[in-house]
């Protein structure tokens, strides 16, 4: 350890967070509302503090200060005084040890101690009252990191209309894989093992896209039920590297290696919420740094917090050092960690006003003018917890969208609950009633029958409702009502009909999934046949209930999928980038009947029928070069397709490929594509 000096340099013009130089570390940081803040040095483990220096500031909000002779691998926090007055929406607390917002190395494992509480818990004025015990030894602190070596990403060069999501957990993908290290099961380095890229690369998938992978602590509830939060959406440290998964180092080696096979890398982002909860929640970090400007509180209580994220708090991305903070933190990853794009959990928190919702925010145009972050990669889940929060189709390019539309249509579609034929089409087509307007394209519908929140494709073929308990919300957690049915039985079933009527209505999905316009995103497992046993929220479950079982792998299911991409990789209609037409030079889809009549508007919205018949024509063709014959019945059905033609795809398997005809019996339950 180097001799602490006495007093605190003059803070220099360098971005936030502690930055080192060639005599020491500059520290900065925001507050618009503080008096003062201390740095506050600890030794190498986290437990002693050294010393306690007072940060020059404020100037505009900014406090900073430089610390000669520091290095790398110093321990600090922060302690902010100001006002505590909650009904003014301020909770500064100098008891309460604060990490760095920019931390980018995390010292110490979090648990839910009640000395983390700007308050004492159970007090009668709740979070009005104030906690003077102090909890720096037990507080997660942050380290000084070293300057990241720059790296050529060497990024692989993917055309919007080529891109085939697979959305995975870095845990739960490498735990149980056998071919894959003991030492790097669970870990980044299991992710970029020959035998995980081995299995990125049969199946043809072009770009993963991890749960998140920022530091992130579970919720106090979980914790008092001795379960963690496995997803990790609940982040606290936006520049951090989860520990449990492994090092910085560890996934840049990660990226690098994927880059090399042509992999992209996608990581899921929390930038609606923080990890502090509600008004009721710890003071670790923002809340006790500026309370009523890094959160939104109510305009007629400022003592609580606004919920649009569901979690407890939303982060208030309307102020230009909240965005800054976000825009600093994607800067980071995309340039220093290496990752191609970011899928934005609950993204329309991120485009919230005073007037609600607005597709022209600030946050939205600083992404698309920023000349490092609007080359990357940005999908949005469309909707938010608070009132008018669903956007879907709103989004301005470049971003994608999870299309849950699609989701829903397609699953009723092949479960035989109510919907129209012209609802199927639409969806298949990129859901141009919602995304076909102001310069996008159809891929920006990022199609999905299954993702990590809700039932896997197995369990949405298997179960009739959710089977939550292990959660210990007695059921009431997950979503209500998912489109799922079992066939006449619940789970693991011994009846061979239903079984074979499981796995005939799975390839149906799988293969609607994959033709479809648009991008599509496979959960990772759904190709395996992995179950959760009915659980659709195993956001808490890290064990076998979440992880992959490789054991038990559908190796004949996975082929199948692996087929479907390289049928998709090898028709440009299949992937076509443009909107198609009814008619005219370009590209065309035509939809008839099964009996080979044009679609007419009675055929489209009438509920009794719903097989239908698609076909794509090249541009200024003569001729059809690919048809679709779709069939959800019980029963087989007889398609007149008009000309000869061979069967590339049967997705019951019953029909011999490469049988050509004009006339075919389309098995229950599947689909033909037609060639």
């Amino acid at each position: 350890m180097f001799v602490l000096p006495a007093i605190l340099g003059a803070p220099r013009a360098l971005p936030f967070g502690a930055i080192p130089c060639a005599d020491g570390v500059h520290f900065s940081l925001w507050s618009e509302h503080a008096d003062a803040i201390d740095l506050c040095v600890f030794d190498v483990d986290g437990i002693r503090e050294l010393r306690r220096y007072r940060l020059h500031g404020p100037d505009h909000g900014v406090f900073a200060g430089f610390l000669e002779g520091a290095r790398p691998g110093l321990v600090y926090g922060y302690r902010a005084h100001g006002r505590f007055a909650p009904e003014e929406g301020q909770r500064f607390n100098a008891h309460k040890l604060l990490l760095d917002p920019y931390a980018r190395d995390i010292v110490g494992t979090f648990h839910h101690h009640d000395v983390h509480y700007g308050y004492p818990l159970g007090a009668p004025e709740g979070a009005r009252a104030f906690d003077a015990r102090d909890n720096a030894m037990l507080a997660l602190k942050a380290r000084v990191a070293a300057t990241l070596p720059a790296i050529d990403w060497q990024r692989p060069d993917l055309p919007r209309r080529s891109v085939l999501i697979y959305e995975l957990h870095v845990r739960g993908f490498t735990q149980q894989h056998p071919d894959i290290p003991d030492a790097a099961r669970g870990r980044f380095a299991g992710l970029a093992s020959d035998a995980a890229i081995a299995h990125f690369k049969a199946l043809g998938v072009t770009s993963l896209c991890l749960l998140p992978v920022q530091f992130g602590i579970s919720e106090a509830a979980l914790e008092a039920r001795q379960l963690s939060n496995y997803w990790g959406y609940n982040t606290l440290g936006f520049f951090a590297a989860n520990p449990r998964y492994g090092t910085v180092d560890a996934f840049r080696r990660m990226v690098q290696t994927l880059h090399g096979a042509g992999i992209e890398v996608l990581i899921d982002v929390v930038y609606n919420h923080s990890a502090e909860s509600d008004e009721l929640g710890p003071t670790l970090c923002f809340r006790g740094l500026d309370n009523a400007r890094w959160y939104r509180l109510r305009d007629d209580d400022p003592a609580h917090s606004v919920n649009y994220s569901g979690c407890g708090n939303t982060l208030n991305l309307s102020h230009p050092r909240v965005a800054e903070f976000v825009l600093d933190s994607l800067r980071f990853w995309r340039q220093e960690m290496g990752v191609d794009g970011f899928r934005f959990d609950l993204a329309a928190t991120l485009g919230r006003g005073v007037q609600g919702f607005d597709h022209g925010s600030a946050f939205f145009l600083a992404l698309k003018q920023d000349p490092i972050l609007r080359h990357a990669r940005l999908i949005a889940e469309p909707w938010d917890a608070g009132p008018g929060g669903y956007q879907l189709g709103r989004f301005p390019p470049p971003f994608g969208e999870w299309n849950d539309r699609f989701r829903d249509t397609v699953r009723s579609y092949w479960l035989n609950r109510p919907v129209t034929r012209g609802e199927f089409a639409r969806r298949f087509c990129a859901s141009s009633d919602f995304f076909q307007h102001g310069a996008r394209r159809p891929t920006a519908s990022v199609n999905y029958v299954a993702s990590h929140d809700g039932f896997t494709l197995a369990d949405l073929t298997s179960y009739d409702r959710k089977r939550n308990q292990d959660n210990g919300e007695a059921g009431r957690d997950g979503r209500d009502g998912e489109i799922a049915t079992g066939f006449g039985c619940e789970g693991e079933c011994d009846d061979a009909t239903i079984i074979a009527t499981r796995r005939r209505v799975r390839r149906a999905l799988l293969a609607t999934l994959l033709l479809a316009q648009g991008t599509p995103m496979l959960l990772a497992g759904d190709e395996l046949g992995r179950t959760q046993m009915g659980n659709n929220n195993a956001y808490c479950q890290d064990n076998a209930v979440s992880w992959l079982d490789w054991a038990h792998a559908d190796a004949e299911l996975a082929a199948f999928v692996a087929r479907l991409i390289v049928l998709r990789g090898s028709e440009p209609l299949l992937h076509h980038d443009g909107w198609f037409g009814a008619q005219g030079p370009g590209p065309q889809v035509r939809w008839r009947t099964p009996d080979g009549h044009p679609m007419q508007v009675h055929d489209w919205h009438d509920h009794a029928e719903r097989a239908l018949l698609c076909e794509l024509w090249p541009a200024n063709a003569q001729a059809a070069r690919l048809r679709i014959a779709f069939n959800p019945d019980c029963s087989a059905r007889r398609f007149a397709i008009g000309a000869q033609a061979d069967i590339v795809l049967d997705s019951s398997g019953e029909l011999i490929e490469g049988w050509r005809a004009a006339t075919f019996d389309v098995p229950a339950r599947s689909l033909l594509v037609l060639r």
